[in-house]
């Protein structure tokens, strides 16, 4: 199971990140744990200072722009083998 997580404020790019997340995963057919962290604070726990910030597995993948769906695609069918 991936584990997920979108580190973000609430706006527009980090909203449509997670549910890029959802709708990847359920593409996929993989079973993924998908959190949304809001926390600022918690953001230097990942060295992400940029938003939004996907973190899968424990990697940032990605920070301060939104990857595009295929891109994304890859990431996790990657981090899913």
């Amino acid at each position: 199971m991936l584990e997920i997580k979108v580190l973000g404020t609430g706006c527009p790019n980090c909203i449509r990140l997670e549910e890029l997340c959802r709708e990847v995963t359920g593409d996929l057919g993989i079973e993924a744990s998908i959190e949304k962290i809001t926390d600022l604070n918690a953001f230097g726990n990942y060295n992400v200072f940029l938003t939004p910030g996907l973190v899968v597995n424990g990697k940032v993948l990605s920070q301060g722009k939104l990857p595009t769906k295929t891109t994304l695609l890859s990431w996790l069918l990657k981090a899913a083998l």
